[in-house]
């Protein structure tokens, strides 16, 4: 049975390959769970236009990516907040609350999941935070925190 692969199978190919396979094996494991379609003449023309299309989107938002990425790296942001006798801050500085002043300060949502820190800022101090955009796009700012203006 010839099928075109549609995702990634360990040990038989790769996604977008035509690949002669065994009847049973295609007919109850590949195409039950939607990894291939049975090779007809028109459907690999499809594919390979659904692919491009993909490569396309992909190529697109890694370059929005990039420029997102340079206009953060060595952004500067400071964020107030009440502090006790010794430095220590009432409450934490969270990514969530750095998101939000990323957003104020330039205007680019950031989700929080994506900015790296190993445990919440709870002292005064300037601090290097890693934004994790994609696997290999990851932009560094700083955060400074200061002492919140008494009322």
């Amino acid at each position: 049975m010839r099928v075109i692969l549609l995702e990634d199978v360990p040990n038989v190919a790769k996604a977008g390959e035509i690949k002669e396979v065994a009847d049973g094996y295609g007919r109850n494991f590949l195409i039950p769970r939607k990894l291939a379609l049975l090779a007809k003449p028109g459907i690999a023309n499809e594919i390979e236009v659904q692919r491009q299309i993909q490569a396309r989107q992909q190529e697109k938002m890694e370059t929005d990516l990039q420029k997102l990425a340079s206009d953060l790296e060595g952004k500067e942001i400071t964020l107030k907040a009440k502090v006790g006798a010794t430095e220590k801050l009432y409450g934490s500085i969270t990514t969530a609350d750095i998101a939000a002043e990323l957003e104020n300060a330039t205007g680019a949502v950031i989700d929080k999941k994506k900015i790296e820190m190993d445990e919440p800022i709870r002292q005064l101090g300037s601090y290097e935070v890693v934004i994790k955009l994609a696997r290999d796009i990851a932009p560094t700012i700083k955060v400074t925190v200061t002492e919140r203006e008494p009322e």
